[in-house]
């Protein structure tokens, strides 16, 4: 054979063939295997965690019960064309469905109130909670009733009273005595609702205040993303601020004019004593944020421009809440509630609610918002530098004290 019909040759031209994809084969199998060799494990258990990974399952789920409902047509239209009856009697099948879903409703209303009833709310830790609490209740329970007897009802009858041929539905177009039962007594209930929350409202929002137990006044100011607790010095009231006077330096704007300013104490935590009214005084820098405290039911929003007043009173101690819940590092916690960013989720400050004592130790170690830098700023006189150890001149303590009063008072 010559060599060019050798290499025409059909046999010879597939076994030419075979043997390239065998060796192509071996070699991609081989790169194959080193890929898979130095390639880092991968943990699969973290698709089960991806929110795609359970859209994917729902649609896969919804696909398969078209494909079932489709087949399920094609028989139907079958049996219809053969002249045979109906195989499937859809009302009696809609119907058990009605009562299977029923069933698992009612458990699942029972299963929520038993599982998840412990973690709806926190316990109230305030005054005006308690109230809140029992109103929330209350409303909780009678809305329960109306859904499960409602549900009873619209499933019930539907079940009971499905579509037969043996049978004539019955015309009932009016009856006075139902309309008025279901209109009158809606009413009365949600009447007696709404005036137990305006009744619960006024209580939190219109107080007349005590002369022998005077709120006492923090002021909370909202940014992205943080908080800036400021406290009254000694005269108890904290002072004015102006977003106008803003500076690097004076984040806050606070306006030194107001004398009442000049002793103004900020902290890195809120700190509050129990049995003692707090009003909180809620600003923002730049946008809406919500200021909210679940165990002592308060939700205000911050407002660019504008103060929000809320008052309430701590019934529990940080160390009380701690042995009540069993958890030696509870902490009581304010939040931002409104989605303010991207950093929203880390917008929290601790809350320590202490006796009285306690409190006014804390508040005596903390710092007065007014430093060397702002008395310059604001052409105001320097705080004198403390006194050397070593020297007891009576004359310099009392010059101390002197500037540190004209400075205040300036």
């Amino acid at each position: 054979m010559s060599l060019r019909k050798f290499i025409t040759n059909k046999t010879t031209a597939a076994l030419a063939v075979i043997l390239t994809v065998f060796a192509n084969t071996s070699v991609f199998a081989q790169d194959a295997a080193a890929g898979a060799a130095a390639a880092t494990k991968v943990d699969m258990g973290e698709v089960y965690k991806s929110v795609i990974f359970y859209i994917l399952v729902f649609l896969a789920i919804c696909l398969f019960i078209a494909i079932v409902g489709k087949a399920i047509r094609v028989y139907e239209l079958s049996r219809e064309a053969q002249g045979k009856p109906v195989g499937i009697n859809w009302n009696r099948v809609h119907a058990s469905l009605f009562a299977l879903f029923l069933v698992l409703g009612l458990y699942g209303v029972y299963w929520e109130y038993t599982v998840h009833g412990a973690m709806l709310l926190p316990d109230a830790a305030s005054v005006h909670g308690k109230r809140i609490d029992e109103m929330f209740n209350l409303t909780l329970i009678i809305t329960t009733i109306v859904f499960v007897v409602t549900h009873i009802l619209l499933f019930g009858f539907s079940y009971i009273y499905r579509y037969s041929a043996k049978r004539k539905a019955y015309y009932y177009p009016h009856n006075n005595l139902i309309e008025k039962i279901w209109t009158i007594l809606p009413a009365l209930v949600l009447t007696v609702l709404v005036l137990m929350g305006f009744l619960t409202w006024r209580s939190i929002f219109f107080k007349v205040d005590d002369p022998k137990n005077m709120p006492i006044q923090i002021e909370v100011t909202s940014e992205q993303f943080k908080w800036s607790i400021r406290y009254p010095g000694a005269d108890g009231v904290v002072g004015h601020k102006n977003y106008k006077l803003t500076t690097a330096s004076n984040t806050l704007g606070i306006d030194f004019k107001d004398l009442k300013s000049r002793d103004d104490q900020m902290a890195d935590e809120m700190v509050i004593p129990v049995g003692k009214p707090v009003k909180l005084i809620l600003t923002s820098k730049d946008v809406i944020h919500s200021f909210y405290m679940p165990h002592f039911r308060v939700q205000l929003n911050t407002v660019p421009g504008m103060q929000t007043i809320f008052e309430f009173t701590p019934t529990i101690t940080t160390a009380e809440m701690q042995q009540k819940t069993n958890d030696p590092n509870f902490k009581y916690l304010f939040y931002c509630a409104k989605i303010c960013g991207s950093g929203h989720y880390n917008m929290q400050k601790v809350v320590r609610v202490v006796s009285m004592e306690e409190y006014k130790t804390w508040l005596a170690e903390q710092k007065t918002y007014l430093n060397d830098d702002l008395r310059k700023q604001f052409n105001l006189p320097v705080a004198p530098a403390p006194a050397q150890s070593g020297t007891d001149s009576a004359a310099t303590d009392s010059a101390a004290v002197k500037t540190n009063q004209m400075a205040l008072n300036k």
